[in-house]
């Protein structure tokens, strides 16, 4: 039941505005004691020439419903406060009966393309891919729930003067022997070699554009060097992926847009939109504003030119109504450049383009960089969080079973979770061990909670127990938890229309605290004529945790 649409019923018998105004207008009180929604008179006071404090005690006059036990005016809010006993039981009904679908709205539709993850290839993944990796994962999975269909794309950085660079430096420094040992930390070596040499020895920059110019033009060693490269490194990302319980539709990256370019490019002079500037062939931008390069002087394309080509290509090829970028906040200039650009072709479908922005992740407050060979490498650090997982169920509960498989889903989790909890345009600092605690706002505390929840049903269901219909909760703790349970479906929501993973990992960790009261509280399995109903907010609390963590991408093991 939503209280929400039953406070509009009631206002607007009183007052003359439409539903959507008054909907948009209720908040909600900051002090619980003031109710669960208040509706705010100031609006009415120019049309009905009256102190907001009156109207509001007007319109509470002779309110009331069996959905609230109280309807008041507070100077110039009318507060409502829900029945506990009426949200308890329709919450934990909705969600008992929905099970995992609950949440589930039909809030849109229609193919959304989201562009994430995105490493270049011949460089071990490191943290700083992490952050594109799970956004993007958690943002498909909460389109999904309000009725889009998601289309993952690993747009590979498998293009670019880098990779004439890596021909370069393996030409000089490589070896074959020693990169089928070890392909990418290999090849990540030799792209760190080549950029300290080129400090001292300019000249070697010239070489590597000049590999990347033949690699443009088609020239037998230099593709077949790039094509070795791209296939291993494609190989040890899948392993890693496969580690983060993360799937892809496309691993279409910038190499597949590159005889896709041509066409755009003779497109944009057929608009007259390109002319040449110092050598390069440029889009105005508009006043004050510096041109987009499409063809650099030397002839050759860049990042933009591919990002046009593909924008062009996905539409045509998904008809998206929307399509997603997650990248990092810094390259917010080159998505403007690119909906400008695709704007001045002509193209209003631009209008459906989202640059999602994130922050760094860093460590002892430095930025990582690839280029300085200042690096986390992702798996090590996949594979430090699983062993400190282990070890603290090792020393809870040494005889779980199935504990390698815990171990993996709690330390791989608690690291996913820990970026998604943080406002996604915030930057944040990494400490493994801070992340993989089972105390405090983490994702191994929801977690555990979740099997504490799992633990109470094993329990109950050893002395023949099961959950039933729960007409007469009405306790503060149960009460505190229902409220959580019945917002779950605003919050995704919310998350969705903001793109937005931290609302739902800040719900979880909110709905574990308010459960953990709960249970600190209420003595659930004691043997009398509530316990079933005690049950039922038990399995209702699990079902909207584990459903809130598969959202982010994470598992729920039912032990720990």
């Amino acid at each position: 039941m939503d209280f929400k649409e039953k406070v509009v019923e009631l206002v607007k018998t009183k007052v003359d505005l439409p539903e959507e105004k008054i909907s948009e207008l209720i908040e909600r009180p900051k002090n619980p004691k003031m109710g669960d929604y208040a509706f705010p008179a100031f609006i009415l006071a120019k049309t009905l020439h009256k102190n907001p404090a009156e109207i509001a005690s007007e319109i509470a006059s002779d309110l009331s419903s069996e959905d609230f036990t109280n309807i008041q005016a507070v100077g110039p809010y009318v507060n409502f406060a829900i029945n506990p006993q009426k949200l308890i039981a329709t919450t934990l009904e909705d969600v008992l009966t929905q099970k995992e679908n609950y949440g589930q709205q039909e809030l849109g539709h229609g193919n959304v393309p989201i562009d994430m993850s995105s490493p270049n290839i011949a460089k071990p993944m490191s943290m700083g891919h992490l952050r594109s990796t799970v956004i993007g994962n958690s943002i498909a999975k909460i389109l999904k729930k309000v009725g889009y269909t998601p289309i993952k794309i690993n747009y590979l950085g498998d293009y670019g003067t880098q990779f004439g660079k890596l021909i370069s430096a393996y030409k000089h420094w490589g070896s074959e022997e020693d990169v089928k040992k070890d392909p990418i930390m290999n090849l990540f070596h030799y792209y760190v070699k080549f950029h300290e040499e080129a400090e001292k020895d300019p000249a070697l920059d010239d070489e590597g554009r000049e590999w990347f110019k033949k690699l443009e033009e088609g020239d037998p060693e230099a593709v077949k060097l790039w094509q070795w490269f791209r296939e291993v490194s494609l190989q040890d990302f899948k392993r890693i992926y496969k580690e983060l319980g993360v799937t892809f539709d496309s691993y279409n990256g910038e190499a597949f847009f590159n005889d896709k370019m041509q066409p755009v490019i003779d497109e944009l002079k057929e608009k007259n939109l390109l002319h040449e500037s110092r050598g390069a062939q440029v889009v105005d931008m508009g006043e004050g504003e510096n041109p987009a390069i499409i063809v650099k002087s030397d002839g050759t394309s860049i990042y933009l030119t591919r990002d046009l080509a593909a924008a062009e290509w996905r539409k045509k090829e998904y008809d998206f109504v929307k399509m997603l970028y997650v990248v990092g906040g810094e390259q917010a200039n080159h998505f403007v450049e690119l909906k400008t650009v695709l704007k001045k072709m002509g193209y209003d479908w631009a209008d459906e383009i989202y640059h999602i922005p994130f922050g760094l992740i860093t460590q002892g407050g430095k930025k990582l960089s690839t280029r300085k060979g200042n690096v986390v490498f992702l798996d090590q650090v996949l594979r430090d969080a699983v062993s400190l997982a282990k070890e603290q169920i090792e020393a809870k509960n040494p005889n779980l079973e199935n504990k390698d498989q815990v171990a993996h889903d709690v330390g791989v989790g608690a690291v996913v979770f820990h970026d998604l909890k943080n406002d996604r345009l915030d930057n944040f600092d990494f400490d493994l061990e801070e992340v993989v605690r089972f105390e405090g706002d983490t994702g191994p505390y929801v977690q555990y909670t979740n099997a504490r929840a799992q633990s109470v049903l094993r329990k109950a269901k050893a002395m023949g127990k099961e959950a039933a219909p729960a007409k007469n909760l009405s306790d503060e703790w149960s009460f505190a938890v229902a409220k959580d349970l019945a917002d779950f479906p605003r919050i995704i929501a919310r998350a969705s229309d903001k793109f937005e993973p931290s609302i739902i990992a800040k719900y979880a960790l909110n709905l574990a605290k308010k459960f953990n009261k709960y249970y600190a509280n209420v003595k659930i399995l004691t043997d009398d004529e509530y316990l079933a109903e005690r049950l039922s907010l038990v399995e209702a609390t699990s079902i909207v945790l584990t459903a809130a963590l598969e959202l982010l991408g994470v598992n729920a093991p039912k032990e720990m």
